[in-house]
């Protein structure tokens, strides 16, 4: 097999190639039909860590994959360590010392942490696997993270975040001097981000350079040294992060300034409710739960993770049983056993993992939008009229501003915003009158959640009840009307919007009582 990596002809003198550990000049990836990278530069500085910024469909991730061996750049020079390199695959890339990590962790559950860490690399004593080995191994490379979690322990037993540093202990175990992480916060509570944020400045103490792409552009002051921005497949450019503000990323991210973060609200909600939820309870996991939603209106649902938001949705949606209770849909009690009851009732649930439970991403744009009313698009015989299919998505991909060459495109082939919008689209189509949305700005870019925001904001207008989970408590303060907080399965205390705070709603979801808190004159809550 030919060594992926040669003496660098030209492009890097030996000073640059000491000041950066890798280093991409004008590379360029086509698909077919899209240029995904035009002629990008980047660089990556030994012992840094610098932040990848940009907008969903901005080319982030298919420079990543160029560099950890995915894909292969049909133009430019990859230089890793003053050699040109050609990866021809992750492994490789790895075997010269590039991980990533991706955002979908890539662990086998009932396999043990040890195990995990040297799958197919692991230590021999003869024919057979050195367990003590491996174990002492494991053990040490979980030290060098300072994080105490069991190597003999089942993956499937650890959480998120312990999931997270075993793959970070796994890219320590190729011995990577090049980390790439990929939305790596989005599953982690806040006490867990701070754990890795220490853990990534240790590993910048010990030389090792990290690549890290987030939306969640608050938290880079904590690690990032630089910050490059793309759009549009395009290098847009680099900065030192100490000399440039998050607005001028935000600028430069997409093209223009915005000027708010959350639209103007233009919804108002009536005082009728079309939906009463009573005594909604699940034995072991969350209840009674009391709540109403009203015509026009969006409720919050905050909370700490675990603390039954989720599971109370995917139950009134029918997707899980109850043990209690009553849902009522106007002045109807309604029966719902599944999510084909609830549809038939007008309702929606947009799941927060849309590419597993929302989107069939394999499928194109066109079957997505129609996959929850395909009568409507099929003839007497019951057979789909594609020709009227198409023209439904196309309404449906102008009315949202859906990015695709054509209702034609398979959806995985999509960025994560416009994953979105078609998750979306899917319902609207059905006509639905009462909205559940669970995380639907998790893991898209700032612009594209402005165009959520607008989105939810119309429905509303239109007098659609939604329901907004989401764990970002500035989108509960900038998008809701009013806020049910969740504690341990119950809601401990609903509040109006306008006249709460941050930390009054962090006051509820941790259990404890506020003055405001005390004030509750309905059920579940306080009501306006």
């Amino acid at each position: 097999m030919q060594h992926p990596c040669v003496p660098a002809m030209s492009g890097g003198s030996p000073e640059s190639a000491l000041e950066y550990i890798l280093a991409l000049q004008n590379v360029t990836k086509r698909f077919p039909g899209v240029l995904a990278l035009d002629r990008v530069s980047f660089n990556l500085k030994r012992g840094e860590a610098h932040a990848l910024c940009g907008e969903n469909g901005a080319g982030k991730s298919t420079l990543m994959k160029v560099i950890s061996g995915v894909y292969q750049a049909d133009d430019g020079v990859l230089l890793y360590k003053g050699q040109e390199c050609r990866f021809g695959s992750s492994v490789q890339a790895e075997a010269a010392g590039i991980a990533i990590i991706h955002q979908e962790l890539n662990l086998i559950p009932h396999l043990s942490v040890a195990e995990n860490i040297f799958l197919a690399r692991e230590p021999k004593k003869g024919p057979f696997v050195d367990r003590v080995k491996m174990l002492v191994d494991a053990r040490s490379l979980l030290d060098r993270l300072n994080v105490r979690i069991d190597p003999t322990a089942l993956v499937k037993s650890l959480s998120v975040a312990q999931q997270q540093m075993v793959e970070i202990a796994k890219a320590l175990s190729l011995n990577a001097e090049v980390l790439i992480m990929d939305e790596p916060t989005s599953s982690l509570t806040e006490s867990e981000t701070q754990q890795l944020f220490h853990i990534i400045n240790e590993l910048k103490r010990q030389g090792v350079s990290i690549v890290y792409i987030s939306h969640r552009l608050d938290e880079l002051k904590h690690i990032i040294d630089r910050v490059t921005v793309m759009r549009d497949g395009k290098f847009v450019g680099t900065d030192e992060f100490s000399e440039t503000s998050l607005d001028d990323i935000v600028s430069k991210m997409v093209g223009r300034a915005l000027d708010e973060t959350f639209p103007e609200r233009l919804s108002c909600p009536t005082q009728e409710n079309l939906m009463t939820v009573r005594n909604l309870s699940r034995k072991g996991d969350f209840g009674p739960i009391d709540f109403d939603l009203r015509r026009g209106e969006i409720l919050g649902f905050a909370g700490l993770m675990g603390a039954g938001r989720t599971e109370v949705a995917r139950a009134i949606f029918g997707a899980d049983p109850i043990t209690s209770g009553t849902v009522q849909i106007g002045d109807a009690v309604v029966t719902i056993k599944s999510p084909k009851d609830a549809i038939g009732h007008g309702l929606a649930y947009l799941s927060e993992d849309r590419k597993d439970l929302g989107l069939a991403v394999r499928m194109s744009v066109a079957a997505n939008i129609t996959l929850t009313n395909m009568a409507a698009v099929s003839n007497a015989a019951g057979f789909i009229d594609f020709a009227q299919e198409d023209a439904v998505a196309k309404k449906n991909i102008q009315a949202l501003g859906i990015k695709t060459p054509s209702p034609a495109q398979i959806v995985k082939n999509l960025s994560g915003g416009n994953q979105q919008k078609i998750a979306i689209g899917k319902w609207l189509f059905r006509h639905s009158k009462i909205i559940l949305f669970d995380e639907p700005t998790r893991g898209i870019d700032v612009g594209a959640k402005f165009a959520i925001y607008q989105l939810l904001d119309k429905l509303a207008s239109e007098g659609i009840g939604v329901v907004l989970i989401t764990s970002e408590l500035p989108e509960i303060m900038g998008m809701t009307d009013r806020v049910a907080v969740f504690h341990q399965g119950k809601i401990s205390g609903i509040v109006n919007t306008k006249e709460t705070s941050q930390e009054e709603i962090m006051h509820l979801a941790s259990g404890r009582t506020t003055k405001q808190a005390k004030n509750n004159d309905e059920p579940g809550g306080r009501h306006e």
